[in-house]
């Protein structure tokens, strides 16, 4: 039994056919190995990654740099220790894993080389993954029993930021995941 079909991911985020096929399957292994399998939780997932993909159009951060993008250089707290590891380490991914210190939890937790090949996770595969393992190495399986929907939208993003789309996605989800 697939947890997510490419009918239920244009349905979702309107992407393309080509864009919903090319996820999938991808999303339906991860989501199975993470256990995001009931109704509340792959809906939960779908919102946030929805919303931090851009409806799944973006596996990459779109670098400017921005001045939050030039504030990556010499984060500690997300292991940008080396020079050059804000930008190699930008958002990538279907939650946008950033920092060097993800990427090697990423590394750790799926055995792939993002320290090295960082652009790995920009593909379907590694990019539904990394997503879904993000999301467990969070608990976020537990807030989505609960219905914390702002409490996960916290813990994947560090704010609140896009919350009315993330909701917004979330409501949408429940008419397309029973």
């Amino acid at each position: 039994m697939m947890l997510v079909t490419p009918q239920q991911l244009i349905a979702l985020y309107r992407c393309p056919i080509v864009r919903a096929t090319a996820y999938a399957p991808f999303l339906d292994d991860a989501m199975w190995s993470e256990g995001i399998v009931t109704p509340a939780r792959i809906r939960a997932f779908l919102a946030q990654i929805g919303h931090e993909s851009a409806r799944l159009a973006y596996v990459r951060e779109i670098w400017g740099p921005t001045p939050a993008q030039r504030r990556y250089e010499g984060r500690r707290d997300l292991g940008n220790t080396e020079p050059g590891d804000g930008k190699r380490y930008l958002g990538r991914g279907l939650i946008q894993i950033t920092g060097r210190a993800n990427y090697q939890a990423a590394t750790a937790a799926l055995g792939e080389d993002f320290i090295t090949y960082p652009g790995l996770l920009e593909t379907p595969k590694w990019a539904c993954l990394s997503a879904a393992g993000f999301w467990s190495s969070r608990d976020l399986n537990a807030l989505a029993d609960a219905g914390d929907f702002d409490a996960i939208t916290q813990r994947v993003n560090g704010g609140q930021t896009g919350r009315a789309e993330r909701i917004a996605l979330h409501q949408a989800a429940a008419a397309v995941i029973a």
